[in-house]
């Protein structure tokens, strides 16, 4: 691959490698720019912060601030705990559940690429080397969109599931529509219907477990505040990262003030739950950053925008590989705010090979997109050099398609993260 092996720097959509190469990134700082790199008005909050001090023996005002920010945009929030990754929070999520309800085992979507990078989750995939078994035995998958298959977990372990957590959608699944009563209804929304966060959440209620979502990619990106609003329903327990602070280290968990308090210290006599703990999870510049950040967010239309661009960059993605005559071979799909990349073989088999061909022939144009990651600075003048870049890029992709894709790279192509060997 001809992708720098560093980068310098970063400014609105655009990155510069060492060796001074520009180029236009969709990579986003894998999806936590929303904003654009070194914004100055998420900086200067960050800078400010940290002239105070950065980090204090006792909780800040600007955590407390940052707690009432969540809080006022995030309807399903009463009480936040504040840390600096996304795997912290969502195992977080999983003891709080285990203790609230007293069960042991937790149930994941087979689909779901990634919640956390702790043993319980882990051990489920491909690479469960250093993790016992013990630990990844009490993680139970099931099919998202499929409701016998998570009913079938709660039938199989009767009153001892302490949890679902799934991510709402992706960008390439949406919740599913559900009828309760049967195939009667024709219409795809009507009133006997329900989406598959719905029927989740009352799979949940009646099992007595809690419902999770991890808001890590979708938050503050399908919408404001996230895709749980967007698709009416309300979860126990959420969990944020990414988009909240502009590239700033920060996530949290959140949700209901009866759930969240059974890590409180306020119930005297209570047995105690060590849930986070962490010397910089408070640090003041990045919660900063997200304060300012979740206001630029909000005020400034940013979650529209993304849905705007993603839009066109899928018509003129789509619309350029027709032309090129590639068109069931490369396709851009999936949600407008998160769109995803798809290539195939003749066969219609998903090409590693054919998708390195492709981000090589980009980087080549002046555009590195890994993946499409949006954001605020991805305007008209960046949709005009994607453009280009894709009318070159696609010449050549015909070229190799039409003989051998793997005379046509530079180097091995991309291997997945989730694989036994290297």
């Amino acid at each position: 691959m001809n992708a720098p092996d560093l980068l310098v720097r970063g400014k609105g959509a655009f990155v510069w490698g060492e060796d001074k190469i520009k180029l236009l990134d969709y990579g986003m700082a894998l999806r936590s720019v929303t904003i654009g790199y070194a914004d100055r008005r998420v900086n200067r909050a960050a800078i400010r912060a940290m002239g105070l001090g950065n980090n204090l023996t006792r909780p800040s005002v600007i955590e407390h601030q940052a707690a009432q920010k969540v809080i006022e945009l995030v309807p399903s929030v009463e009480m936040v705990k504040f840390a600096k990754n996304g795997s912290n929070v969502v195992t977080a999520s999983a003891k709080m559940a285990r203790a609230y309800t007293g069960k042991k085992y937790i149930a994941v979507p087979r689909s779901h690429p990634f919640f956390s990078f702790d043993d319980w989750f882990i051990g489920t995939t491909t690479m469960p080397r250093g993790v016992p078994e013990e630990h990844s035995s009490l993680t139970l998958k099931f099919d998202f969109n499929d409701p016998k298959s998570l009913a079938r977990l709660f039938d199989a372990f009767p009153g001892d599931i302490a949890a679902v957590i799934m991510e709402p959608a992706t960008g390439g699944e949406e919740p599913a529509v559900i009828h309760k009563t049967g195939p009667k209804c024709v219409r795809s929304i009507c009133e006997c219907s329900e989406n598959f966060l719905q029927y989740a959440k009352r799979l949940c209620e009646k099992n007595n477990a809690l419902l999770v979502l991890d808001e890590m990619i979708t938050g503050f990106r399908w919408g404001n505040p996230g895709a749980h609003t967007k698709y009416h329903v309300k979860p126990d327990l959420l969990t944020y990262g990414k988009a909240i602070s502009n590239g700033f280290s920060v996530s949290f968990l959140g949700g209901k003030r009866e759930v969240m308090n059974v890590a409180g210290i306020d119930n005297s006599g209570e047995e105690r739950v060590f849930l986070l703990s962490s010397t910089h999870g408070a640090e003041m510049s990045s919660l900063a950053a997200m304060i300012e950040s979740l206001g630029i967010v909000t005020n400034d239309g940013v979650v529209e925008h993304l849905h705007d661009y993603g839009s066109r960059l899928k018509a003129n993605f789509n619309e350029i590989a027709e032309s090129a005559g590639i068109g069931t071979s490369v396709r851009m799909l999936g949600a407008d705010c998160s769109p995803i990349l798809e290539f195939n073989n003749s066969s219609g088999v998903p090409d590693a090979e054919l998708r390195t061909l492709f981000m090589q022939e980009m980087i080549s144009n002046g555009v590195m997109m890994p993946w499409v990651a949006l954001s605020a600075s991805h305007g008209d003048k960046e949709l005009k050099v994607t453009t280009r870049a894709l009318e070159k890029t696609f010449v050549t992709l015909k070229s190799a398609l039409d003989s051998t894709v793997l005379n046509f790279l530079h180097g091995p192509a991309v291997q997945p993260v989730f694989r036994k060997f290297n």
